[in-house]
């Protein structure tokens, strides 16, 4: 059976997005490697567990395997170990259905209670952003219930104005509503879970997905509300512009128009964006990054963020010398 390629290097960081692809190709070409061995009677079979792909075992042995480089917290020259009994299987734990391995060496570098402290530092943080946006959802409710109320704020700049808080505020709700979904619900338990099955339960086949639809269409909904914030960020540029160079123009047509940008132009390139996403990388919830996938999305933002300066830049008359 040939050997899982190293991936990567002890000295570089990684994300937890990339961590975890990465623990999920080294998983599916460790069971592609397994599915062309023909293993031996009287020897341990190879196999996953969840963070290594175990060669096979010699009888009353101990394994001996180098502690992953894929696992950027792991001590990498350390090793890991299991022990194949006489009868040629894994040493079980007992009381639990899971085979015996040893990753204390591999887990020396990792000091006490650092754990608890990295939690508790994301803790903290969830808490700090969730009050942010809770606020923000608030005081840009306050601001449209005003302009909506009272008749003599009614023109195109202040509904426009009204536009944008509205995708604010639907952003600030999608994030509550991802993390509850996505988070919450199971989803990185599941995967995890199906990690850690051995060989005889999980294919080289990708992962069943019908069960995540939930999340995917919440994790969709807030990259376009993200993305509509923008877009009438944008808006409110060219409705600027027009004041100075196109008054001559009708206001409800721009209203229109200005409509259609705001929240038709974000929907076209993120639904572009998901299709490629379920083709090419239809992975869990879509929360974790796939690559150059996300400039799909990223690149329109940028453009719109780009947009408004180039107006001020090259558009308003500068007086001659």
């Amino acid at each position: 059976m040939s050997t899982v390629r190293q991936q990567v290097h002890p000295e570089v960081g990684l994300t937890a997005q990339e961590q975890m692809y990465l623990l999920y190709d080294v998983k599916v070409e460790c069971h592609q490697n397994i599915s062309t061995h023909n293993p031996a009677d009287d020897l341990c079979a190879p196999g996953w567990d969840g963070l290594i792909c175990w060669p096979q075992g010699s009888t009353g042995a101990l394994t001996k395997v180098p502690c992953p480089s894929y696992i950027y917290d792991f001590n990498h020259q350390g090793h890991a170990y299991r022990k194949c009994d006489v009868n040629g299987s894994w040493v079980s734990v007992e009381g639990l259905n899971r085979t015996w391995s040893n990753y204390s060496d591999c887990l020396k570098f990792l000091l006490p209670g650092q754990e608890e402290e990295k939690q508790d530092f994301f803790d903290r943080l969830y808490v700090m952003y969730t009050v942010g946006y809770a606020l923000s959802f608030i005081s840009l409710l306050g601001a449209f219930v005003i302009i909506g109320y009272f008749r003599r704020l009614h023109c195109t700049r202040n509904y426009i104005h009204m536009h944008l808080f509205v995708s604010f505020m639907l952003r600030a709700v999608s994030i509550f509503v991802k993390d509850k979904v996505v988070h919450t619900n199971g989803g990185l338990q599941e995967f995890d879970t199906a990690l850690m099955d051995n060989y005889k339960t999980i294919s080289a086949m990708p992962l069943d997905n019908s069960q995540f639809v939930g999340c995917k269409i919440t994790v969709l909904l807030f990259i376009y509300f993200l993305a509509t914030n923008y877009y009438w960020i944008l808006v409110e540029g060219l409705y600027l512009h027009s004041l100075i160079f196109m008054a001559f123009y009708s206001d409800t047509k721009y209203l229109w128009g200005f409509t259609l940008i705001g929240w038709g132009v974000p929907a076209l390139f993120v639904a572009a964006w998901a299709v490629v996403r379920a083709t090419l990388a239809d992975a869990r919830c879509w929360e974790l990054s796939a690559g150059n996938i996300k400039w799909i999305y990223q690149v329109p933002i940028l453009t719109a963020i780009g947009w408004p300066s180039d107006f001020l830049v090259y558009s308003i008359p500068v007086p001659a010398p």
